[in-house]
């Protein structure tokens, strides 16, 4: 099975973020744009995985999760990478923080023992909100770029756990599930 760790926003949070977001969904109607309830914040992907190995990795992050605290992000400032002159991948912004970082480096490096690859680049935390997979018309890609830019979305998120999650691919998009919650310890 397809997987990948990941915090998930709160459901008012995706609710929020999504209806702030139309415009920029409408500004590029070429863009294949992620749904309401996928949207969310990736630690690490993981790849396919095999159900013995899920449940090594299950483990592992609940031995991690544990030895970290609940905290808070700051979501907001829209963009694209690798930049707004070429979008590919359209995301909101997640404020870096030492103890997201510090989660996020301790899982990469606790699965590196059971065979995942650490990630080769600087971990950058964003929420995905689409990506482009065709170029886009000039006046499309304008559009798109003002209403990033424009976007003023801004929310807090206390953080209480790190999900290990499954991403299924269909016709009508990928269709995530949690298949084990791992939570962070009480805030000190």
């Amino acid at each position: 099975m397809r997987t990948f760790l990941a915090l998930n926003l709160p459901p008012s949070v995706r609710d929020a973020l999504f209806e702030h977001t139309a415009a920029v969904r409408a500004a590029a109607p070429l863009a294949t744009w992620v749904a309401r309830e996928n949207l969310h914040l990736t630690l690490q992907f993981l790849g396919d995985v095999d159900e013995e190995r899920v449940a090594a990795v299950e483990t592992r992050v609940r031995e991690i999760a544990a030895t970290h605290r609940r905290f808070t992000l700051d979501i907001g400032g829209a963009g694209a990478f690798p930049n707004l002159g070429q979008p590919r991948i359209v995301w909101m912004g997640v404020a870096s923080d030492p103890r997201l970082e510090l989660l996020q480096h301790d899982l990469e490096l606790g699965n590196e023992s059971l065979g995942f690859p650490v990630e080769g680049r600087a971990f950058r935390p964003h929420i995905t909100m689409g990506r482009i997979r065709v170029a886009l018309p000039a006046a499309e890609r304008q559009a798109l770029v003002a209403e990033l830019r424009g976007c003023g979305f801004r929310e807090r998120v206390t953080v209480t756990s790190v999900d290990l999650m499954e991403s299924a691919l269909g016709l009508g998009g990928s269709r995530y599930t949690v298949l084990a919650g791992a939570a962070l310890g009480e805030e000190t």
